[in-house]
This record gives C-alpha cells, structure tokens and sequence, in this order.
C-alpha cells in the first residue's frame, strides 16, 4: 500500500485564485482593495523572509499589502500605538503582527489590542471564544487550512475518530474544535499522554502539531489513516551539505506505507497558510464594508 499524497501547494494555488477573484469583484463594489496590514518588529532572518512573501501574495491576489517594517528596539507602547491607528484605518480590513516579537514585548498585549474584526490571523482571545461556542469569526490559518485539505479529501467526517498531537493555542487547540465542528470524535494528545502510539494508532484521521521531527512512526498508524503533518523541522547537515533536510513530525516515507493519504513536508499544509490567511482578508473586508460574504470564500 501507498498512501495518496495531498498536494496542499496546488490546492492552495485554487484557492488563492479564487480568492483574487472575490477580491476583484469586492473592489468593484467598493471603490478599492481588500488591505492588509503586516507588522515585522526586527530582523529575524525567517520573519522576513515570510513578510515578504505575504505582500508578495497579496498582490498577486489583487489586494493592498501595507508593510511596517519597525527596529527591533521599538517600544511596546510604540508598537501599540501602531497597532491603534491600524484599527481606526478604513483601508486596512486585516492586521498581522509577525511573531515572535523581541523578548521586551508581550506578545499577549499586542494581540489583545488588534481589533478582533481585524484579526485574520484568529489569536485575539474573542475569537478564540468564538470558535469554541460556535460563532462566527477568525480561525487561525494553519488549522482551517488543515481542515479544507482533510475535506476534500474525505468529505463528510461524521462519526471518524480524529487524534491531534500537539496542544497549542495556534494549531492544536483550534484544531481539535474545527474538527469537533464537523463532528468528529476528537482527542487531544500531547507529550505527556500515556501510551501516545497507541492513542495515535485508534484514528481515523492525525494531525501532527507537535514540533519532533519525525516522531510518528509507521507503527503508530492504523491502516489508511489519513495523515495532516503540521510540523516543519529542519535536521542537521548531512556530510557535503550546507543545510539539513526539512521534515515533518511524521515519518515521511514510512508513513506512507500504511497511511491512506498524507501531506509531504514541504508542500503540504505550509502553502495553505497564507492562502488562508489571504482568504481572511477578504472575508474581512466584506464584513467591513457591510456586504454579505460570497458563498465558497
């Protein structure tokens, strides 16, 4: 047996395209882009290499990118007062503050200070509250891209017993509700679950968040479980090479003798992130121009 392989990048390419085309057609209707402002504090390496590629998509996708590009010693008052005058802008629909923020800021605050409405990366606290009693509002966007890629795939997952390892407030947490959501029966593992292999061998479906790479083995899968690897790992140099592969947290190519289907790492769920998060955007922007959301964004 081989597992299908779940190519998130060509699924996150159709939905960035039908996301432009929702936006479009919101310009048309009111005079201008959906916006989106992203906020880079410092100079992490990794932090600018994703700033840019969400300006990047959000050209692409026929949107308004609004880069802030702040010293790593900015205040917090300072980074606040940004935040403020975002929510008040009526050409930003979305507001991302890329994290990790230097250690002199708390990271709750900033969160906590962005219009929940304008939170379209889903980790202000009201929508957190939200998709736990069923509300209309923003999940985070690894999770719902997570959950597009496990219903296309599956369908209807009524009644399928789902395991997520990891129980983080960015992806395990909200994972497990989107998944409880569509009525499956959820567990939540984590590093301290007794006999995890064996809580992971019960489900239906997995999804592994929980930063070990490779960590779920072959042995811990049922037969044509369906596999959602969150994790991106990069292990050590091999001799003659700069850099180490990337892995997943699961075991790739072993996996994959058992699994029914399964995303690669990379070019599983990381692609759908920002497709996601794009989608938010425009959602968002029709909310804040008091005009229904188009059905299939």
């Amino acid at each position: 047996m081989s597992a299908t392989r779940i190519d998130g990048k060509a699924f996150a390419a159709r939905l960035r395209e039908r996301v432009g085309a929702h936006a479009l057609n919101f310009a048309k209707v009111a005079d201008r882009k959906p916006g989106l402002a992203v906020v880079l504090v410092g100079e992490d390496p990794a932090s600018q290499v994703y700033v840019g590629a969400k300006g990047k998509a959000c050209l692409a996708a026929n949107m308004e990118s609004f880069e802030h590009r702040l010293p790593a010693d900015t205040s917090e008052a300072a980074l606040l007062d940004l935040v403020h005058r975002l929510n008040r802008d009526e050409t930003v629909d979305g507001i991302l503050v890329q994290l990790p923020l230097p250690d002199s800021i708390d990271e709750q605050a900033v969160i906590a200070a962005i219009d929940p409405d304008k939170d379209v990366d889903g980790f202000h606290v009201i929508n957190a509250g939200r998709l736990s009693v069923g509300q209309s509002g923003f999940v985070p966007c690894t999770p719902m891209g997570c959950m597009m890629l496990l219903t296309d795939r599956l369908g209807d997952l009524s009644g399928m017993e789902a395991v997520v390892v990891g129980r983080s407030n960015i992806v395990g947490k909200p994972m497990a509700q989107l998944l409880l959501d569509a009525n499956a029966t959820v567990t939540i593992a984590h590093s301290r679950t007794r006999d995890l292999a064996d809580v992971v061998r019960r489900a239906d479906i997995v999804v592994a968040a929980v930063g070990r790479p490779e960590m779920i083995r072959k042995d811990w899968l049922k037969d044509g479980a369906t596999v959602i690897d969150v994790g991106i790992n990069r292990l050590p140099p091999e001799p003659g090479r700069e850099k180490g592969r990337l892995v997943g947290d699961v075991a790739f190519d072993e996996a994959s003798e058992v699994a029914g289907a399964i995303t690669p790492v990379p070019g599983g769920v990381g692609p759908m992130t920002i497709g996601v998060l794009l989608r938010n955007t425009v959602v968002a922007a029709y909310r804040h121009a008091g005009l229904e959301v188009p059905e299939g964004l």
